[in-house]
């Protein structure tokens, strides 16, 4: 995906099987960009957690799709955000592109910051609960509770600190769970030394877990069950309606 500045974002996907679904994609979400908070300029930012860790986080999930021949209902795109840390423009930029297309993303996951567990708590999916879509949020946590083998707590970023605010602004539903409590993030970022010597990969696991759960079960989901119990539903009250009691 082409921008006004030189970082390209980048967007791949999987199409559904299901041609009435072919506008209705979900989207899993990580920013490919870093910066050094003290010199944006000229100053070293590895960026390994922020966002190296989302990064590789979801291009594993891909990975794994792919060799196992994902096949889903609906379009499943995977998505790495360019300037993220300039403002969520990448974001912006593609969310503001869908809504003009009229594309009807179903659901939104960010990894922003998956490889640091914290160390004021048990090590967790931290589930954001403010610039989000509140009963995507609740699913997501379904999903963490069911594929990952951490904890799952809420914790508020205060503003929209990363590309899920980018869809919740233009209408869509989005999520995102982080490696800690807000309060308790890599202690690194944003700096020369947010390395790899300071990402832990079995934590980063988890939240791969997380993302393959979210893209497997909406990926597959069409709607059409609920459509099909909710007209039996009614037939079955016309009928009920329609016939006398016996006495």
């Amino acid at each position: 995906f082409q921008h006004k500045w030189d970082q390209f974002s980048i967007i791949v996907r999987f199409e559904g099987t299901d041609d009435t679904l072919s506008n209705q994609p979900v989207i899993v979400g990580a920013h490919q960009d870093s910066v050094n908070g003290w010199n944006p300029l000229w100053g070293r930012s590895p960026g390994a957690d922020d966002d190296g860790s989302g990064t590789v986080t979801i291009l594993e999930v891909f990975r794994s799709l792919v060799g196992t021949g994902f096949r889903p209902n609906r379009p499943v795109e995977f998505h790495w955000y360019s300037a993220e840390e300039a403002g969520l423009l990448g974001s912006q930029d593609v969310a503001e592109s869908y809504e003009k297309k009229g594309v009807e993303v179903i659901a939104m996951i960010q990894n922003d910051m998956t490889g640091y567990a914290g160390t004021r708590f048990e090590k967790s999916y931290n589930v954001i609960t403010d610039f989000v879509d509140p009963d995507l949020t609740e699913l997501i946590k379904v999903y963490a509770r069911a594929y990952g083998d951490i904890a799952v707590r809420e914790t508020k970023c205060g503003y929209g600190c990363s590309d899920h605010a980018s869809w919740n602004k233009y209408g869509y539903r989005s999520a995102i769970a982080m490696e800690a409590d807000f309060s308790d993030i890599s202690p690194w970022i944003h700096g020369s030394d947010d390395d790899i010597t300071h990402v832990d990969f079995d934590h980063m696991k988890q939240f791969a877990k997380l993302s393959l759960g979210f893209a497997i079960e909406l990926g597959h989901f069409t709607g059409k069950e609920q459509e099909q119990r909710r007209r039996r539903a009614s037939r079955w009250a016309t009928f009920s309606e329609a016939v006398e009691p016996c006495h």
